[in-house]
């Protein structure tokens, strides 16, 4: 399957649907956007940010737009926000497993793992 991801918004206890996050290469320090993404009512997107033929070996970064998100909620956040922008910054090593960077998170917390 590649790579996936999984938003779960946990101040409301649901997906985080409506979220936009972005996917960028970090070779060499450089950041190289590879797609844009809304996150889907279950707050995911559409398709795999990568398939299993295209997945490389590399270093990544998942940026997620967590202000603009639960501000869209009509939470009330602090000025400036304690979280502003959730950057996951992660290395596959193996292009031929599937890697899943689900994400947890509040305003003010933050958790992820390597998923199945």
């Amino acid at each position: 399957m590649g790579l996936s991801t999984h938003v779960l918004d946990t101040m409301h206890g649901c997906p985080a649907a409506g979220m936009d996050i972005a996917l960028y290469a970090t070779d060499g320090g450089e950041l190289r956007l590879i797609r844009r993404e809304t996150l889907n009512h279950d707050g995911r997107t559409q398709t795999p940010l990568f398939d299993n033929a295209t997945l490389r070996p590399g270093t990544y970064r998942l940026s997620f737009e967590v202000a603009a998100y639960f501000a869209a909620k009509g939470v009330e956040l602090p000025s400036p926000n304690f979280l502003n922008q959730v950057n996951l910054d992660f290395g596959v090593a193996h292009a031929d497993q599937h890697y899943h960077v689900p994400l947890l998170v509040s305003p003010w917390s933050y958790s992820t793992y390597r998923g199945s």
